[in-house]
């Protein structure tokens, strides 16, 4: 899956920048990445939405199984869209069956029309606290949400990572995921990254949070010089010591 984002969409991770910065590499434009998706994966589709959105998908070396099969890197995909909200889903959810319940969804209902009535939820019940959102969903899954009628991104990656997700950067500023590192590679250079595990990425709250611990700042470390990233997020984790103020007691 590809979801292209351009900068009056979402702000351009400072981390991502400052990565791409220490170590400049060749990258190419947000549109050459899409039509590089388009001849890598056959019957790929892609949906443009208004003038800054683009996003891409395709079923080719997916599971024909349901709900799950994980075997030989082969995973589920799906897309959908409701009501001007747009989402590219990849994995599976082992609760779909009493989420659909809680939120009053048809017995046929998948997992990206889920995801969408869970946005649906945090977005109309504010202050719905966006980690209850995320922190529900059990499986293996990655997701990225597009809002329109709000211009809202939110994208989340489950608490193992079992399922592939990356951002970055492309050469015109365009701010990228993706389940294909490579793909990104040849696009973003440098100023790319794995998405955190156990995390969420929203615009409206201002960047990315964890699940579990939504207050812990979630930092970027530069990443090694021969690896095909720039940094590596961790969430840091804080002790409070006896004058008051915080230390970080741990990154995980």
């Amino acid at each position: 899956m590809l979801g292209i984002f351009s900068g009056a969409i979402v702000s351009l991770p400072e981390e991502l920048v400052a990565a791409g910065s220490r170590t400049p590499s060749p990258k190419t434009t947000g549109a050459a990445l899409v039509n590089k998706f388009v001849e890598k994966n056959p019957s790929a589709v892609t949906v443009q939405v208004g003038d800054y959105v683009q996003l891409a998908y395709t079923h080719h070396k997916e599971s024909p199984l349901r709900p799950r099969c994980f075997l030989f890197e082969l995973i589920c995909r799906s897309f959908g869209a409701k009501d001007e909200i747009f989402c590219l889903f990849q994995g599976s959810l082992d609760n779909l069956g009493s989420l659909k319940q809680q939120y009053g969804l048809a017995k046929n209902a998948n997992e990206v029309l889920l995801v969408i009535e869970a946005y649906k939820t945090l977005r109309d019940r504010a202050p719905y606290p966006a980690n209850h959102v995320v922190a529900h969903l059990s499986g293996d899954f990655a997701f990225v949400v597009f809002d329109k009628s709000t211009s809202t991104l939110f994208v989340a990656s489950d608490q193992v990572g079992k399922v592939p997700l990356y951002w970055g950067i492309t050469a015109d500023g365009y701010v990228t995921f993706a389940d294909d590192v490579e793909l990104l590679k040849g696009a973003c250079g440098k100023s790319l990254a794995s998405f955190p595990q156990g995390c969420f990425y929203s615009t409206t709250l201002g960047g990315l949070r964890s699940f579990e611990n939504p207050k812990n700042k979630i930092t970027a470390i530069p990443a090694k010089e021969e690896e095909i990233w720039g940094a590596t997020f961790k969430e840091q984790q804080f002790l409070q010591i006896e004058n008051g103020k915080p230390s970080i007691a741990k990154i995980k």
